[in-house]
């Protein structure tokens, strides 16, 4: 964790969701109005059929909902695609930008990412900047020299604490049940915390940097507890209200 700066657990739905889901939206509002919630931040980021009704069923909640993707442009002839605007008159508050599903199966450069960042920020979003290396980058030991050529692709300019949080994402830990270790992880979070402060000075202090990678209730309390990680970005686990907020829970005993 980072001194002065509220953590942030967040849930990524990716394509999974239907009608049927929004108990677990509902079961997840209620479960996180408890005083923990003006310590630690929650979010739900749900496929785009589900985010107005999903904002509607946390209006009364201190949950944000979120898209998990925008385009750069504000409108257009973009076929399939969700404008940053579009995601804020939902009533969301973040976008996820640059998820590596999005890097790999889009062929989503830095470039594209970056500019997905700064029209979340003209649409008054907070902008999820993904970053994280593959199994072969890792296994070459290219991880921090692949982060920082993301984090300066990806990160505009205009990036600040209030607008802007970073999601290390290592992409070989996704959805595989397997977790870097917490030396492993502080490391990497070090590193990323290094390379804010370098290129955006006191904002980088603050900008929160979450940790996703099969997060489990299991593995929360490890993963949480390390230096420089400012919450996590949750899969598969986010997609049951029990499981988002046992990982949430966890705060209760690392805040304490």
């Amino acid at each position: 964790m980072t001194p002065d700066v509220r953590p942030l657990v967040a849930g990524n739905w990716k394509m999974n969701g239907t009608r049927d889901s929004l108990d677990q939206i509902k079961a997840i509002a209620q479960g996180v109005m408890v005083p923990l919630s003006e310590k630690v931040e929650t979010l739900i980021c749900p496929p785009a059929t589900l985010l107005y009704v999903s904002t509607a069923l946390a209006t009364d909640s201190p949950l944000a909902i979120g898209g998990q993707d925008c385009h750069q442009a504000r409108s257009g002839a973009h076929t399939g695609d969700i404008s940053a605007d579009m995601i804020a008159d939902c009533f969301g508050t973040y976008v996820i930008v640059g998820h590596s599903e999005r890097r790999i199966d889009h062929a989503e450069t830095d470039q594209m990412i970056r500019a997905k960042a700064q029209a979340a920020y003209q649409a008054g979003l907070t902008a999820i900047v993904c970053v994280g290396e593959t199994g072969e980058e890792r296994d070459a030991y290219q991880t921090l020299d692949i982060l920082k050529r993301q984090l300066f692709g990806s990160l505009p300019e205009e990036a600040t604490a209030e607008n802007t949080v970073i999601a290390y994402e290592p992409v070989w830990a996704i959805g595989t049940g397997l977790t870097p270790t917490a030396k492993d992880v502080e490391i990497v979070h070090a590193f990323i915390r290094d390379e804010l402060i370098l290129r955006f000075a006191d904002e980088g202090k603050g900008m929160r940097i979450l940790y996703g990678g099969s997060v489990k209730p299991g593995n929360a309390r490890e993963l949480l507890a390390v230096d420089n990680v400012d919450g996590a970005l949750i899969g598969g686990a986010s997609l049951k209200a029990t499981d988002f907020l046992a990982i949430y829970g966890t705060y209760e005993a690392l805040l304490a």
